[in-house]
Parts: structure tokens; sequence; C-alpha cells
């Protein structure tokens, strides 16, 4: 075969292969559109049943919806149904209430118009009854003119400085009963107040004395005491400032000085020189030097203890020492340290049952006495060297004149000072507070009972509450209740003519009548 047979038979090969090419081609896509078609009708029957399966559902939920609203529906009709009902009956009771009401009106509106129609004619009658004794009474003021012969004017001014002088008597009476009134409750009311602060303050009162003496082993202890040609006691007694008495009395010494401060270091370095055993001049300067530095310590706690307890902070150090210094002095066997605190609590009481600072109260009380341990080393009286003190060391003013004029030497300037003055007289002579010696107890005692007894119609007397108090019993057959009366006041008068007490004391007579029959 040529080479021209071979192409064209590569030709034909070609044109061949591509039909059958071209055949399959559009068998494939003939296959591929049938898969299509049925795959897009599938499709759209899934879409429909599922729309349908959607449209179910929704129609269910929709009809329950509805159910639910209808049921919500129906309970709000039947609620609201109620709450109506009840409104109802509410507006039934209250036009029953509103006709009761206007009912009760209508009957008190005849009541009114009948009242007024009565007092109408009252006030008619009392106009015309006016107009007659008008006429009347200026009838009789024009024969009053005649029979008098004086004028209107001149009447008038009689009756108007009668009147007058009526309304000054009444004036005068009426002001005497109230000052008489508001002296009984204001007496009563101090009363009240003290009796308060009193109670509140019920401590135990203890009257220590500062003892003198020391007790000794034996005799031969008084011979070391005196020492060679008496060198030991001259140096102690130059050395404490006090006076050592040693005489016959067996196993006492007696220390004496007018100093308690100094009179306790004397007997406190003495009591340890004895008990040391070694007794000579330095010695003796040594332990009372350690005496008295003991003793300083000592007053400053007391100071500051009885500060502490009544609540007076920042006090200065000298007016604590000399606070301390009180604890060894005594007035009437009552110790002074204790009777200032007593004095410090009651006023600062009072102060603040009548509304005044209880604090600055309280610092006046407890230093109102602090002139007394000084007083025997300065001259004048206690209240102006304590004074002097508490001014030096920057106390208040009213502290100052609380100590200066608390026993009502001075003008009161302060509130404070009469509230110390006060305390302190009620620390001073309530019972039990100061001590008497048993003779003169017994006999104020026998005093006042035959004081009493001397009376007519009185038949004993009792004196209790430590001479506080005397109780009467009077004769029922010679006395009667105003007699009885009679005789309590003369008996306290008698007790304020011929006795000197501190305080008061309460007289009460008692009349009894007794009557005693037997059944046989």
């Amino acid at each position: 075969m040529t080479t021209f047979q071979w192409l064209l038979l590569l030709l034909v090969s070609i044109l061949l292969s591509g039909g059958g090419v071209f055949a399959v081609l559009r068998w494939v896509d003939s296959l591929r559109r049938k898969d299509a078609q049925s795959e897009a009708a599938r499709i759209v029957e899934q879409a429909k049943a599922h729309s349908e399966a959607e449209l179910r559902t929704s129609k269910l939920k929709a009809k329950e919806e509805l159910l639910q609203q209808k049921a919500q529906a129906e309970k709000e009709i039947s609620e609201l149904r109620a709450t109506l009902q009840k409104r109802e009956l509410k507006l039934e009771r209250n036009e029953d209430l509103l006709r009761q009401q206007s009912e009760d009106l209508r009957k008190q509106e005849r009541g009114v118009e009948t009242t007024q129609r009565r007092l109408t004619a009252q006030i008619e009658a009392y106009t015309h009854r006016s107009a007659e004794m008008t006429a009347l009474v200026e009838q009789q003021q024009q024969a009053l003119q005649q029979i008098s012969g004086l004028s209107r004017e001149e009447a008038a001014q009689r009756l108007l400085k009668s009147l007058e002088t009526e309304l000054e008597q009444e004036i005068g009476h009426a002001i005497l009963r109230h000052q008489r009134h508001m002296t009984e409750v204001v007496d009563g009311k101090a009363r009240e107040i003290l009796l308060t602060a009193i109670q509140r303050y019920a401590a135990a009162h203890t009257a220590e004395s500062t003892t003198s003496t020391v007790d000794i082993p034996n005799d031969d202890m008084k011979g070391r005491i005196i020492g060679r040609e008496g060198r030991n006691i001259r140096t102690f007694e130059k050395a404490t400032g006090v006076d050592v008495i040693i005489d016959d009395t067996p196993g006492v010494v007696i220390v004496s000085g007018f100093d308690p401060v100094r009179r306790e270091i004397a007997r406190q370095a003495l009591d340890t020189l004895i008990s040391d055993g070694r007794i000579h001049p330095s010695r003796i300067e040594e332990v009372v030097a350690q005496t008295q530095t003991q003793i300083d310590e000592f007053l400053k706690r007391k100071g500051r203890e009885a500060a502490d307890e009544v609540n007076v902070p920042g006090l200065p150090e000298r007016v604590i020492h000399m606070l301390g210094r009180l604890h060894f002095r005594t007035s009437y066997s009552q110790n002074v340290l204790r009777h200032s605190v007593e004095v410090a609590f009651l006023s600062g009481m009072l102060a603040e049952m009548i509304g005044l600072d209880g604090d600055l109260a309280r610092y006046c009380g407890l230093v109102h006495d602090i002139g007394k341990a000084a007083d025997h080393e300065l001259e004048g009286g206690h209240p102006k060297i304590g004074a002097d003190l508490l001014r030096r060391n920057g106390a208040p003013p009213e502290v100052v004149h609380a100590a200066l004029g608390h026993h009502d030497e001075i003008v009161t300037e302060y509130p404070y000072t009469m509230l110390v003055a006060t305390a302190d007289a009620c620390s001073a002579s309530r019972p039990g507070a100061r001590r008497e010696s048993l003779e003169r107890y017994i006999k104020r005692m026998e005093e006042l009972e035959s004081i009493a007894t001397g009376f007519e119609g009185v038949e004993q007397a009792f004196a209790i509450q430590a001479g506080r108090e005397l109780r009467v019993i009077a004769n029922s057959r010679q006395t009667d209740d105003a007699k009885a009366a009679k005789i309590c006041r003369e008996i306290a008068k008698a007790f304020e003519q011929q006795l000197t007490y501190p305080g008061e004391i309460k007289v009460t007579v008692v009349r009894e009548s007794r009557y005693t029959a037997t059944a046989r």
C-alpha cells in the first residue's frame, strides 16, 4: 500500500473512533440526566412529605396554644367574675351603710332643728330678762345714788378700790400658798436626790486609826534602842522627827508625833530595826531612809488608787502624793482618804442627777480635804491650805473654790461647791461614819430618852438608829391626837435648845389605845 492509502486509512479510523466516543458521551449524558431527574423527583417528594409533617405539627401546636389561651381566658373570666361579685356585695353593703347614715343624719338634722328652736326661744327669754335686769339695775343705781349722795363715777371708784384691796389680799395669800407648796416640793425633791445618792453609794466605812506603839520582844531591847548615853534614840528622833517614849510599860515602846506620816515612818523603821537587831546610828539613818522611800511609794500608790477608784485621771504628782498622806490622817476616827473618796462618789452622783458634770464634781469631792495633809505644817485652816495647793498645781477654778468653801466660809460662786458641802455633810453625819467613845454615846442616848420622858403624858421613850431617831410612847388616856402632835413638836424643840448633835433627830410619837376582854 502506498503512503497515501495509509494516511487515508488512519484518517478514517480517527473519524470512526471520534464518532464512537461522541456516541458514548451522549449515552453517558443521557444516563446522568435520568438519574438527576429521578433524584430531583425524590427530593421534591421528600420536601412535600416534610412540609406536610411540619404543617400537621404546626396545626397541633396552634390547637394546643388555642386551648391553653382559652383555658387561661376562662380562668381570668372566672376570677374577674368573682371580683365583680365581691365588689357588688361591697357596694350593696356600702349602699346600706349610706342609707343608714343618711337616715341618722336626717334624725340629727331634725334634732338640731328642734334644739335651735328651743335655744332661740331661750335666747329671746334671756334677752327679755336681761333687759328687765338692766332696767332694774339702773333703777337701783339711781336709788343708791339718791340715798348715798354719790355720783356714778365716785361709786365706781370706791367699788374698784374695795376690789383692789380684796385682790391684793387674795394675791398675797396665793403667793404664800404657792411658796409653801414650792418649798415642800423642792425640799422633797432634794431629800429624794440625797437619799438616792446615799443608797447608791452604800460603802462599808472603816475608821482606821494610826497606831503609835511598837511591840518589843523583851525589855532588854529598850536599852539597845536608847544606846550608849542615848545616842541611838537621839539619832532616831533626829532622823524621823518624832519623840520616842520609853517608860516602864512592859513590851511596848511609844512613838509620838504630830505628823501621822512621820509617825508611821518611825513606827515601821523602829519595827525593822528591832527585827534586824542591828541598832546603831549609821544603821538607823539607813533604815529610816529606806522606810521613808517605801512610805513615799506607798503614799503615791494610795493616791493613784483613790484617783482611779473615782475615775479622776491626770492629777499632778504633788496632788497624788498629798492624797496618799490622807490615808494616815483621821478626823473623829474617820479615815480622811476614804471620806474623800465617799464625798467624790456622792458629789458625782448628785451632779449627774441635776444635770451637771459628774467628772468635775468627783474631782472636787476627791480633793476637797487635801489641805488636811499639810495643815499641821502650814498656817491657816485646811480649806485655805488645800485651795492654795490646788491653785499652784493648776486645778480648775471650780475645784479650788470647792476646797476653799466646802465649810460655807465664803460666798458660793460655783454649784459644785454646794454639792461638795452637801456630800461632805452626808458622809460625816450619817450613822456609823464617825465613832464616839462608849461613854459619850451612852450619855447622849440617856439624854435623849430623859428629855422625852420629862414631858407630861409620855410613858416611854426609846432612842434608836444610833440616836438619829426617837420613838415616844404616849399615854392614850392622858393625851389625844392634838396633844400628841404638840408633845412631838415640843420634844423636837427641846432637843434643838438643849443638845448639840450632827445631822438631825427624828421624833415619832405613838399614841395607842388597847382594850382587852376575856371570855369565860
